[in-house]
């Protein structure tokens, strides 16, 4: 059974920082390209991040590029994200999701299919 556990959220004050995890079991994300993604409310779910699974090449979000850092950890089946430099605006739920076929952009939504509970992320003072 697939299953994918996003954590680490919480709340912060602006200029904070945070580090999510995404951790699967029923399969090794290594074999995946990863897309974190967020979804604030009222607004559509948003790619923010992504690592291949080939040579480990990272693209972000323009919104996020500078601040947040994706890395993966094949031997605990995880893939991270660091977030520094908080701010409001980034407050949203974060899911990760493994890419399971091919697709021409990294950041669409509709070419993930499987996603966790995610994981809030409050950026407040």
């Amino acid at each position: 059974q697939v299953q994918l556990v996003e954590s680490g959220g919480g709340l912060v004050q602006p200029g904070g920082s945070l580090r999510l995890s995404c951790a699967a079991s029923g399969f090794s994300l290594g074999y995946y390209a990863i897309g974190w993604f967020r979804q604030a409310p009222g607004k559509e779910r948003e790619g923010i991040s992504y690592i291949s699974s080939s040579d480990g090449s990272t693209n972000y979000a323009d919104s996020v590029k500078g601040r947040f850092t994706i890395s993966r950890d094949n031997a605990k089946n995880t893939v991270d994200l660091q977030m520094n430099s908080l701010k409001p605006e980034d407050t949203a739920v974060y899911y990760c999701a493994p890419r399971v076929r091919p697709a021409t952009t990294w950041d669409n939504p509709r070419d993930y299919d499987y996603w966790g509970q995610g994981t809030q992320v409050t950026v407040s003072s």
